[in-house]
């Protein structure tokens, strides 16, 4: 089997549905049925049409990856797609060719069936090197570094199992290759998953709050009720929003009796809003009840959590800047 990485999106605006569905997507919604296209330069000169402000460097690129997708992936092969809503890739074997669906939204449109395993195996699982294969910027491509097929497919089968090689036998990729932002954010993530669990994961959240602005009490360590954070805007906390915080510093994903006990005790603590922190990211019914309450709820998994660290990071306490020691740099952006 080869394995091909397939993004929902850079927000991950299409995993749950393409879970939901057992599809994979890709975007160029503008594009029309791909099956009409007999060869990578037929598909190529469309897309020069379809997107004119494209520079040709961007199109070349386009095209070898949707190319990839339409029939470089074939049927047996598997799909790894790295997860936004939790630290973790699901799998899925591909079961079914090319296909457009016209009625979906215009992001869905282009499809290949695919059956996901039940449970997405965890980033931390992995080794260095096929993190940063798994973080690499474009939407479709191939992984086959350092005999990647026959670990992953070992991982596959054996889940709890960790991928671990010598390092003289790792080929890392270029650096070219890969979100240079996303990866230090991966390397970032790895490292506060390490040392920051139980109430140190909940001391960092209070600190980061602290940063943006807010007063808080920290609940006394032990059986927290479902709340661990309390916050609060103005002079001594008198002030709106008032926030209810419930931390989870484990590598599982949280289901909705964690969201639901923190919103009773929102009710309790009479807060405007509650703010649920899963460093193993959220379960997708989880996902789903806070958008349906997107006016009192927000989730924080280990991404947003890291994004938040990064935004605040100079007026964290010295203790937090020593134990998280980080340097900012400024990369220019190729505009291809």
């Amino acid at each position: 089997m080869t394995i091909w990485v397939v993004r929902a999106g850079r927000k991950g605006e299409r995993e749950d549905k393409a879970l939901k569905d057992n599809l994979s997507f890709i975007g160029w919604g503008e594009m029309p049925d791909l099956a009409k296209f007999k060869t990578k330069d037929d598909l190529k000169r469309t897309l020069a049409e379809v997107y004119s402000n494209n520079k040709s460097g961007r199109i070349n690129n386009h095209a070898n990856q949707i190319w990839a997708f339409l029939s470089g992936i074939k049927i047996g092969d598997t799909i790894a797609l790295p997860l936004k809503n939790q630290p973790a890739i699901a799998f899925g074997k591909v079961v079914g060719d090319y296909f457009y669906k016209a009625d979906n939204p215009e992001d869905m449109r282009h499809c290949r069936k695919v059956e996901w395993l039940p449970e997405p195996i965890l980033r931390s699982k992995f080794d260095s090197d096929l993190k940063y294969s798994f973080g690499a910027i474009q939407t479709v491509f191939k992984v086959d570094r350092n005999d990647a097929e026959a670990r992953i497919k070992r991982m596959i089968t054996r889940p709890n199992t960790k991928d671990k090689i010598p390092d003289s036998n790792k080929d890392i990729p270029s650096e070219s290759g890969l979100g240079l932002y996303d990866l230090a954010a991966d390397q970032l993530s790895d490292f506060i998953g390490r040392k920051f669990r139980g109430r140190n994961m909940e001391k960092l959240v209070e600190a980061v709050l602290k940063a943006k602005g807010y007063e808080t009490d920290l609940c006394p360590e032990g059986a927290d009720g479902g709340v661990d954070i309390l916050a609060a805007r103005g002079v001594m906390g008198f002030e709106h929003p008032r926030i209810c915080v419930q931390v989870k510093s484990g590598d599982g994903a949280v289901g909705r009796e964690i969201l639901d006990q923190l919103q009773g005790v929102m009710q309790k603590f009479k807060a405007d809003h509650g703010l649920l922190v899963s460093w193993g990211g959220f379960k997708p019914t989880v996902i789903e009840e806070a958008r349906r309450n997107f006016f009192q709820i927000r989730l924080w998994n280990d991404q947003k959590l890291v994004q938040e660290i990064q935004e605040v990071y100079e007026k964290l306490p010295s203790e937090i800047q020593a134990e998280i020691p980080l340097q900012r740099s400024w990369i220019l952006v190729d505009e291809e």
